[in-house]
């Protein structure tokens, strides 16, 4: 089909903003401009890509059909431009998706070493939980990422370099949960109130796995999107959390880790990078690390 790139630009801005006046200040255009290029995208694909009213304007179904394909594309091609006109690291940008715990405790020494050597290069660093990071990589929208393992968004082809292996730990305050000298079964831990992460993390989904292994539901008291919250919620007795061994090395005064009997599986981190985009020199830099 004969449709421009300059057609399918209008549309990835028009649909990333839902807004046609928007979209008509990003690219620098007239509004009038805007809409008509939508109008020629629409009958050359003979559908209506939105819907259109005073309030608001909505994809209809092709329209999310095609920005789904749309939207990693444009990503691709911003990055393909980057690359050329950036050939040395100098001037760059490194674009790193990682979740919140990943980088405050594991990352930031390294995007220290890299920030030093590096100077000049801009450092972008995207925050969502290891599911919500595949799909940035997917999407363009990074060079690489730093995620949990087991991951159910990840290919089974895909090639994945281990950085670190950790082991999960539950964690309580002393004064609420007095149990040093007790070793405790999962079981045993339905008791208490369980203070997790939400279900779209990784280590929400390892532990409801784990439990529905043993068969036992888990059922927790609280879910938040912060593992640094979860210990302040225990902090003050709130419950029993359950964080990465590398988050428990400097617990507050009155946390310590509980001894489990039943065995817990280890997890790695996981570098990960998008084999068919090539890897830009910053990137390859930042790789070199591990």
């Amino acid at each position: 089909m004969d449709i421009s790139y300059e057609l399918y630009k209008v549309f990835y801005y028009v649909a990333s903003t839902l807004s046609f006046s928007q979209a008509s200040r990003q690219l620098y255009i007239s509004q009038s401009a805007v809409s008509q290029s939508i109008k020629v995208l629409e009958q050359k694909l003979g559908h209506s890509l939105f819907i259109r009213s005073t309030k608001r304007v909505e994809l209809t179904t092709e329209g999310e059909i095609l920005f789904r394909h749309i939207k990693p594309a444009i990503h691709m091609i911003q990055n393909g431009e980057e690359q050329l006109t950036t050939k040395t690291a100098s001037g760059g940008q490194l674009r790193i998706g990682a979740s919140d715990t990943i980088c405050r405790y594991f990352l930031v020494p390294y995007l220290n070493r890299f920030h030093q050597e590096f100077p000049d290069v801009h450092i972008r660093v995207m925050n969502q939980t290891s599911l919500g990071c595949i799909d940035l990589l997917e999407s363009g929208q990074v060079d690489l990422v730093v995620v949990n393992t087991p991951n159910s968004r990840l290919k089974k082809r895909r090639k994945d370099k281990v950085i670190k292996t950790f082991q999960d730990v539950f964690v309580a305050n002393k004064k609420y949960f007095p149990m040093e000298n007790q070793v405790l079964s999962f079981r045993d831990l339905l008791k208490y109130p369980l203070l997790m992460l939400e279900r779209n993390s990784t280590t929400s989904e390892f532990l409801h796995q784990l439990f529905e292994k043993n068969s036992y539901h888990l059922t927790p008291e609280i879910e938040l999107s912060s593992n640094d919250l979860l210990l302040d919620l225990a902090a003050i007795g709130l419950g029993i959390t359950f964080v990465p061994d590398f988050m428990a090395d400097n617990l507050k005064e009155d946390l310590y880790t509980l001894k489990i009997k039943d065995k817990l599986p280890k997890r790695q981190l996981v570098l990960i990078h998008n084999e068919h985009i090539p890897t830009s020199f910053a990137a390859e830099q930042f790789m070199g690390y591990f």
